[in-house]
Order: C-alpha cells, then sequence, then structure tokens
C-alpha cells in the first residue's frame, strides 16, 4: 500500500506528466483565444461585404472574382495545404497518412496563421463559406506544433493533441463544449483513446470557455427559437425533415466530392480562370438572392430561427434561399480557397426548414426549421451524433433531443443512399490523391528539364 501511494506521488509530481497537462491545457486555452479573435475578424469581413453590396450590387462582379483569384494565389504560392476546411487535411495527419514530413507541412504555425488571414480575406470577398472547418484545423495545427516545440515522445500523445485542437476548434467555434467532445470522438478518433481521454476533454471544456470569456457573453449563435412543440405532427416532421434534408445534404456532399474530382486537371493549369469563373458564379447568385447567400449565413439562419413562428418579425430570405446558399457554397469550396461548410449548410438547412415548416400547422413552425437544420446538416457531414448536439446547444433547445436525435439519424443514413462515404475522409483521400499527382508531375519536369545520362543506366 505504502509503495503504490509512492508511485502515485510519483507520478502526481513527475515533470514530464506535468509538462503533457500544460501542453493539452495551455494549447486549448490559445484555441479559444485565437478562434474567438477569428471570429470577430471574420464577422467584421462578412459586415463589410454585405455593407458593399447593399451601395452597389454590381461591385460583386468585380470584388468577388478579383478576391478568390489572389487568395487561391496566395494560397498556392505560400500556403499550400491550406485550401478548402482543413477538417480533411486534419484527418490525414490524424491516420499518419502520408508520414510525419506531410503532418508537419499541413499542421505548421504558418498554416494556421495562413487560414485565418485567407478565410477572413474570403469573407472579405463575399464567399458562402464558414469558419468552423478552418478553426478545427487551426487547432490541430496550434496543438501539434506546440507539441513538436517541447518534443512530446509517444505517437499516440501527437495523435491525442491534434484531437484535441480539432475538439477545441468546434467548441470554441460555435461555444459548444459538449459538441466539441462529440466531434473529438465521432469525427476524428471514432473511438475514445482512454489515455488521452480526460486531457482531451478539459483541453475541449477550457477552449469554450476561454472563447466565452473573451466574448463577454455566453451566447447561443442563432438565439432561442419559440418552439411549441405538438407530438401529433412533430413525429411527422422528424420523417419527412430526416429523409429531405438527407438525401438534399447527400446530393450536396456528392457533387462537392465529384466536382472537385473532375475539375482537378483544370485547376492544376488554370487556378486562377477557375477562381475568377466561381467568383462570377458567387456574384451572380448573390445578386439573385439580393445579398443573402454571401458570407457565412448566420445572420440568415439566426434570422429564420428566432422569426419562424413569431408575430414581431418577418423573415425576408424567400423561399429560394436554400437552393441560392447551397449554389454560392459549391461554387465558393470548388474554387480552391480556405473555407469550410459548417456554417453554410446549418444556414441552408435552416432555409430548408423554413420552407418545410409551410406544410405543417403554424404552431409547429419553429420546431420544423430546427429539424429542417439538423437534418441537411447531418446529411452533408454523416456524423449524426455532433450535428444534433451542435444544433441542440446553438438554438438552446433541450426539450427536442429526442426530435433532434431521430432527425439526425434518419438523415445520416438517406445521405448514405447518395454519397457512400463521409464528405470529409472522402476529401482526404481526394486531397492525397491531388498530391501525389502533383508529386508525379513535378518529378516528369525535373526530368525533362535534368535528362538522365544514358551512360548512367544499369
Amino acid at each position: 500500500m505504502r509503495q503504490q501511494i509512492r508511485l502515485t506521488r510519483h507520478r502526481l509530481f513527475k515533470p514530464a506528466i506535468w509538462k503533457t497537462r500544460l501542453i493539452f491545457w495551455g494549447g486549448a486555452v490559445l484555441v479559444g483565444i485565437v478562434a474567438a479573435v477569428f471570429a470577430l475578424l471574420g464577422e467584421k469581413g462578412d459586415h463589410f461585404y454585405r455593407n458593399l453590396f447593399a451601395e452597389n450590387p454590381w461591385l460583386s462582379f468585380i470584388i468577388t472574382p478579383a478576391g478568390l483569384m489572389l487568395i487561391v494565389w496566395l494560397t498556392r504560392k505560400f500556403f499550400a495545404g491550406a485550401e478548402g476546411s482543413g477538417i480533411p487535411q486534419t484527418l490525414i495527419a490524424i491516420e499518419g497518412r502520408g508520414g510525419k514530413a506531410l503532418a508537419e507541412q499541413l499542421l505548421s504555425f504558418r498554416i494556421a496563421v495562413g487560414k485565418v488571414l485567407l478565410t477572413v480575406m474570403g469573407l472579405f470577398s463575399g464567399a458562402s463559406i464558414g469558419r468552423e472547418g478552418p478553426t478545427v484545423h487551426i487547432g490541430a495545427a496550434i496543438m501539434y506544433s506546440l507539441g513538436r516545440y517541447v518534443h512530446l515522445p509517444a505517437r499516440y500523445l501527437e495523435r491525442g493533441l491534434i484531437m484535441t485542437g480539432g475538439g477545441a476548434g468546434i467548441a470554441a467555434a460555435f461555444n459548444t463544449p459538449i459538441a466539441g467532445i462529440v466531434f473529438a470522438i465521432e469525427e476524428m478518433a471514432r473511438s475514445f483513446d482512454r489515455r488521452n481521454s480526460s486531457m482531451i476533454l478539459i483541453g475541449v471544456i477550457l477552449a469554450g470557455m476561454t472563447a466565452i470569456y473573451v466574448h463577454q457573453d455566453n451566447y447561443n449563435y442563432y438565439g432561442t427559437s419559440p418552439v411549441d412543440i405538438d407530438f401529433s405532427w412533430v413525429w411527422l416532421g422528424v420523417v419527412v425533415c430526416g429523409v429531405v434534408g438527407g438525401l438534399l445534404g447527400g446530393s450536396f456532399s456528392f457533387v462537392l466530392i465529384n466536382g472537385a474530382r473532375k475539375l482537378r486537371p483544370l485547376v492544376q493549369r488554370h487556378y486562377l480562370l477557375v477562381a475568377a469563373v466561381c467568383g462570377l458564379i458567387i456574384a451572380l447568385i448573390g445578386v439573385l438572392s439580393d445579398g443573402h447567400a454571401f458570407g457565412t449565413g448566420y445572420i440568415e439562419a439566426r434570422q429564420i430561427v428566432s422569426c419562424t413562428g413569431s408575430d414581431s418579425c418577418v423573415v425576408e430570405t424567400g423561399l429560394m434561399y436554400p437552393v441560392y446558399k447551397i449554389l454560392a457554397t459549391l461554387a465558393s469550396y470548388l474554387s480552391g480557397i480556405p473555407g469550410g461548410i459548417f456554417a453554410p449548410s446549418l444556414a441552408s438547412g435552416a432555409g430548408l426548414g423554413s420552407n418545410l415548416a409551410t406544410l405543417f400547422p403554424p404552431e409547429l413552425a419553429s420546431t420544423i426549421v430546427i429539424l429542417g437544420m439538423v437534418g441537411y446538416f447531418s446529411g452533408v457531414v454523416q456524423t449524426p451524433i455532433t450535428a444534433f448536439v451542435i444544433v441542440m446547444e446553438m438554438t438552446d433547445n433541450q426539450d427536442l433531443v429526442l426530435a433532434l436525435m431521430a432527425t439526425s439519424m434518419i438523415a445520416s443514413g438517406a445521405s448514405k443512399l447518395i454519397c457512400k462515404k463521409p464528405i470529409y475522409y472522402a476529401l482526404a483521400e481526394s486531397f492525397m490523391t491531388a498530391r501525389l499527382l502533383a508529386q508525379k508531375a513535378e518529378a516528369k519536369d525535373e526530368a525533362k528539364i535534368f535528362p538522365q545520362d544514358p551512360g548512367t543506366r544499369a
């Protein structure tokens, strides 16, 4: 017994153990601070572009294509690996694909800085992107880089740092600590790493608390909706929102995955042209939607969630809003700029729910909007637990737990009928394929410049 107590004391005060804990927890606080600053900058960019559009809508046809071209050029020249959401890159590093050298490239401080800068530039340019996926990438990069700096020895610690950074990114970006924990387990780990579980949980919570402290307000992103549950109708709403949202979300993922694959050869040769065309498409959609398709979609989603079923305000987005938002998000992602799909997908889902609510009794409208949001979002990402927890925490609707859970599960299943593989894993594979093709092209170019001497051949 005494020997066991001595061993416990030895472990308690062992410097190596405390160094690991400080990296996990201190890094999580840093992720929370960076995420909060990132959120403020992104909000400034979104508002700036909306004000510009309100003054002269036709400027969109200049600013958006030019902005996307500049962002893509900067990404390729200085921040290679920062493109897209960032979650696929994080998954590649967790699984060890490409080796340690690739992980160090994808999860460096330089990439974290570039991700913040370029995503904010995207919002200043009117792109329909979110910052939650990029915040996952940033969080993972910060934690992994700190681990490298102090030379943590074991591979499982590196994996734990990446998981903690990714989960902390979600917690801090959405102010949803529980969703951050679930995301780290469901999307990034697929199982609990028992050696790191306590440090991961504490790290995610610390990041969420830090972001809330910086914002000085324990707010809900989409406000609190006036939910009125009538269980004679609500389960019909669960089925409708789950099936429709899942099929539409799966279709979005299928088009995005295959569109990126088909465009890959063209992007390799003419990436500025692709960015310009995507920018023009976004500008056109933005004009058609009266500016609602631009940006993250937070403003529209909050209005839909808060106003639906209320006589005190009117929803201005219109019936076509989810279609416009989905198309603008597709064009933004395919352009090759850094930016995520979480927030735009939630906004698209809110618009879908608002449209579906017209099929139900008026007193059920708020409930259907929330169910539509979780149905479409779960259909896109195919992580049903994370989807319903995020929506539940952000809309402060614990009364809808069972309905949200059922809708999310149905939507995830319906989505898989169209898109067999989860979007982030498919994009991770596409990223690795593109990297291998680029390496082969570089090797071929080098062979042309420096041809092998026939006399040296074996």
